[in-house]
């Protein structure tokens, strides 16, 4: 069975809507606190590249549909005017998108009247979810699913596609400093790039990230409601492709921090587990935290088979909530 392919270079753009029928329409947006055996609504954001009518997230919506008759699914956007949004993974301030999907799922009339929903996040979508729970989380996130995320940040820009000229102009702002207001409130990958080294170069990023070193409570003063919010999740699923050479480095959809020199340092032995700085370790302490591996996968390639488990593990009614039963690292997804 084919993987699923969310890239920028695979994504096309077919001009289909995600749209639920009538009869999920009806039955997400009604309120019974909870004991209705209706679906949670699920909500996707796509990673660099992707737009939110790609055929690639269409064939997702209609894979949760199956595993959850009636499931209402909303694929984000974060344009405000609903416009298409491939430009926006590149271009835009990732804090004010993050406010901009606050205020639409918030104000959204199936959304927002559910008890809980269910999160996936490709890419840079789990770090923007996750930047969701943290800042609003209204609807609540019941289970988050990451893929390929880069939750401890990237220490190299990606290469851009020959003809892809949206990513070559977003990457040319780079040509300025990667810490100027300008290129942090304009450029997106740019905004969770997270130097280890020298100290000098960490302390920049302490001081100019407009995004990551915020939603990971990196700085002196500590956001308590970021780590409340977070472990108030029912499951954070975070998944690692074992072959990724697009997202540097890889161990960061794990948390994980890797030095110049190649050394791993994993994420129960850092501070922010060990400090409890944005939650992970009380998830941890409560069975909520999966460390999961596609083995011998690159960046955003999906076996059928990986998403269709996920699905069934953790879609569903609300009266259904569960802890995984997979917590420990190492837990891999066979090709």
């Amino acid at each position: 069975m084919r993987p699923f392919l969310l890239t920028a270079a695979a994504a096309a753009v077919s001009g289909t809507v995600l749209a639920s029928s009538s009869s999920s329409l009806s039955s997400s947006s009604s309120s019974d606190g909870g004991d209705s055996d209706n679906p949670l609504p699920l909500v996707i954001w796509h990673g660099l590249g992707d737009s939110s009518t790609s055929e690639g997230l269409a064939d997702i919506a209609q894979l949760a549909e199956a595993f959850a008759p009636g499931i209402f699914v909303h694929v984000i956007n974060p344009n405000p005017d609903g416009g298409d949004d491939r430009s926006a993974t590149f271009f835009g301030n990732v804090t004010d998108q993050v406010a901009t999907v606050c205020a639409q799922l918030a104000a959204h009339p199936i959304l927002s009247t559910a008890p809980a929903i269910d999160a996936v996040g490709f890419s840079q979508g789990g770090q923007f979810l996750r930047g969701y729970v943290e800042r609003c989380n209204a609807p609540p996130v019941r289970n988050l699913v990451t893929f390929g995320s880069q939750h401890n940040g990237i220490t190299r820009f990606r290469d851009c596609a020959p003809a892809d000229l949206v990513c070559k102009a977003a990457m040319a702002l780079l040509r300025f400093n990667v810490w100027s207001a300008f290129v942090q409130a304009r450029l997106v990958p740019a905004q969770y790039y997270r130097p280890t080294e020298p100290a000098a170069d960490y302390a920049t990023y302490l001081a100019s990230s407009n995004y990551l070193a915020d939603i990971n409570n990196e700085r002196a003063l500590k956001n308590e409601t970021y780590r409340a919010n977070l472990a108030s999740l029912d499951n954070f699923v975070m998944y690692l492709f074992g072959n990724d050479t697009v997202s540097i480095p890889k161990e960061s959809a794990w948390f994980g921090e890797v030095s110049g020199d190649g050394n791993h340092v994993p994420l129960k032995e850092r501070p922010i587990y060990k400090e409890d700085w944005i939650g992970l370790r009380a998830l941890n302490d409560k069975g909520a935290l999966s460390f999961r591996t596609i083995e011998a996968a690159e960046h955003m390639r999906i076996p059928t088979k990986v998403l269709n488990d996920t699905f069934k593990e953790f879609l569903g009614v609300y009266k259904g909530k569960k802890t995984s039963a997979f917590s420990d690292e190492g837990i891999s997804e066979e090709l």
